[in-house]
């Protein structure tokens, strides 16, 4: 990643402190947990105290946004998953891509040996009671309003908006308990609140925009040329610093302001906003071969 300076991003709002607490409280309630994860950055987005917990509970690992993270490398998670012990599945929440996998998915294969043992006590008809997880603005509330067919759940494309535990029941016997995002209290690796950042899971009103771009481009420029190539019709040395592709961003796109400068604030805003829409291409930040080196 550039070496571009960043000052530390720490992010861990009251009301994180109090979901710790709700699922620590409701787990026993549920029979399977559904993890929620940006497929650009499978780990990055994962809890890392997730799996304390929730204690064990059988897990179902959604890779979300999978329409704007790279088809390989999404496919290389699932696998990567899988052979940690947690069934996974590519899914856009927003467009219903993969949505109807989830429940074959959670009965024949994650809750498979709960449900043979229901079948033979003749409780075949129980109701599923699944436990929605993951950090903030991942895409929670959007799986739980299109599997229930309308508007169940508070959507808002910003981090944070759901605050307090929800039971959304649907009509196949399932009923989903929605927790609101969570984060952990510090970011022992800044690489992983970095491309949290990328992904707009952290507020931007904390964090410094034009930092940021540049070492978005930065990444850019190394793994996917191409994208900048054909956005920003770049041409790339392959030595720019970040500060060089976001000042050449800006001047492509006429941000200029008085004594010939380049707005560098707008040309940043600019390249987050259309990484995070897609606009740059299908782009993944990290890869299972880096975690397991």
């Amino acid at each position: 990643m550039d070496n571009t300076e960043m000052k530390q991003i720490q992010w861990f709002p009251g009301h994180m402190a109090k979901t710790r607490r709700l699922i620590a409280a409701n787990i026993s309630l549920v029979d399977a947990v559904v993890e929620i994860v940006d497929a650009r950055a499978p780990l990055s987005s994962r809890n890392p105290e997730m799996d304390h917990m929730t204690k064990g509970k059988p897990r179902l690992v959604l890779l979300n946004k999978s329409d704007l993270a790279d088809d390989k490398t999404t496919q290389k998670w699932i696998n990567y998953f899988r052979r940690n012990g947690s069934e996974a599945l590519a899914v856009d929440c927003k467009s219903g891509k993969g949505l109807k996998s989830i429940l074959p998915a959670l009965k024949n294969t994650v809750l498979k040996e709960l449900m043979s043992k229901r079948a033979q006590n003749g409780m075949s008809g129980a109701a599923i009671r699944l436990m929605i997880v993951g950090i903030p603005n991942v895409g929670k509330s959007s799986l739980i309003n299109k599997l229930a067919g309308s508007k169940r759940a508070k959507v808002e494309d910003r981090p944070g908006v759901t605050r307090t535990k929800q039971w959304v029941k649907l009509d196949n016997n399932t009923e989903l308990l929605d927790m609101p995002g969570v984060l952990w209290p510090k970011f022992e690796d800044q690489e992983v609140a970095v491309r949290l950042a990328f992904t707009g899971a952290i507020s931007d009103d904390i964090l410094d925009i034009e930092t940021l771009a540049m070492k978005l481009l930065y990444y850019l420029a190394e793994n996917y040329p191409n994208s900048l190539t054909e956005r920003y019709k770049l041409v790339l040395s392959g030595d720019e610093t970040g500060l060089e592709l976001l000042e050449n961003v800006g001047r492509k796109r006429g941000m200029m302001i008085s004594g010939g400068k380049i707005n560098t604030e707008r040309a940043a805003i600019t390249v987050l906003d259309e990484f995070r829409s897609g606009k740059l291409g299908r782009i993944t930040l990290e890869a299972p071969e880096q975690r397991e080196k």
